[in-house]
């Protein structure tokens, strides 16, 4: 098959019922859900296995309940002898990529995780703006769509996720005005996200500054395996790297696009998304044609 990449989903990919074969049926799904429970001091794994819905999708919940689940699914994988010669994550599937490719144990990735989701949950409760994702323009005409509507607040490009899917975030006034221009000028959608707060934007800088404190604290060492950065779009290779790309996420474009390009420029030809969902998956061929993307259950059929 070629050069295979590893890549971690993000929020959005959840849902209840995730990781319930993986614990009933597998030894490393029960261990790393029994880890997450003890750390966490409640059962994030009856949460991923029953919901309810509403508690699961709460961001501070969600994050470590994929987290939890990509880490799963990769330890899997590589039981099962893939071997990626690189990696990535979107936005929260980037701690996922660092934790598998060894930058930080799962304990302290998994504290991390949530650690951010409990501070972007608290700019969630603040109703500090929103998020819309654009279908059928290219990134460029969403860029001046968001020049042009910046005259009524901050809106901004958030996530660069293929050449014709880009989420933009912001105030709730600039994001009424972008979904106006957008549909004046051919987008074939643009929907609200549900979430409540402006994740990827500058209106985000004060959980950046937060979450600058909490990574100085994690320890960390080179990844065994070359990690694809989102604000970047290239490779990240020393923990001072890593730090100051996780820091700068969170105020900062997932630049996807770019991200997955970057793989096939060192010349792989297919993704493997490790976690629950299929999202990434979707997105490979329609970055690259020609790339393969596969979904967790898929490579988990191949003998590698």
């Amino acid at each position: 098959m070629g050069k295979i990449a590893v890549v971690f989903p993000g929020q959005g990919s959840q849902k209840v019922g995730m990781g319930r074969e993986l614990y009933e049926t597998t030894s490393v799904g029960k261990e790393l859900f029994d880890r997450a429970d003890a750390l966490l001091g409640f059962p994030i794994s009856k949460l991923c296995f029953e919901g309810p819905d509403v508690d699961l999708n709460r961001t501070d919940n969600t994050q470590p309940a994929i987290f939890t689940v990509s880490l799963i699914a990769w330890t899997l994988l590589a039981e099962r002898g893939i071997k990626p010669v690189a990696m990535a994550g979107h936005s929260l599937g980037e701690y996922s990529a660092m934790v598998a490719s060894g930058v930080m144990s799962f304990e302290d990735g998994l504290r991390t995780v949530r650690r951010r989701g409990e501070l972007m949950a608290q700019g969630e409760a603040a109703g500090a703006g929103g998020m819309v994702v654009v279908l059928g323009l290219t990134s460029e005409a969403v860029t001046e769509l968001c020049r042009d509507a910046s005259d009524a607040g901050v809106v901004e490009v958030a996530n660069y996720n293929s050449p014709e899917q880009t989420v933009i975030s912001g105030e709730l006034p600039a994001l009424e005005r972008a979904i106006t221009l957008a549909k004046e000028r051919g987008a074939k959608r643009a929907l609200k996200l549900n979430v409540s707060a402006a994740f990827h934007s500058s209106l985000m800088k004060p959980v950046a500054h937060e979450m600058a404190e909490v990574l100085a604290a994690v320890s960390m060492d080179a990844p065994r395996l070359p990690v694809v950065a989102n604000v970047t779009a290239d490779f990240v290779r020393t923990p001072e790297e890593i730090r100051d790309a996780l820091v700068r996420q969170v105020a900062g474009s997932v630049r996807w696009t770019d991200s997955i390009r970057r793989l096939a420029e060192e010349g792989i030809e297919a993704t493997v998304e490790a976690g629950p969902g299929k999202v990434l998956t979707g997105l490979t061929p329609r970055i690259v044609p020609g790339m393969t993307g596969m979904d967790t259950a898929e490579a988990l059929l191949i003998s590698w």
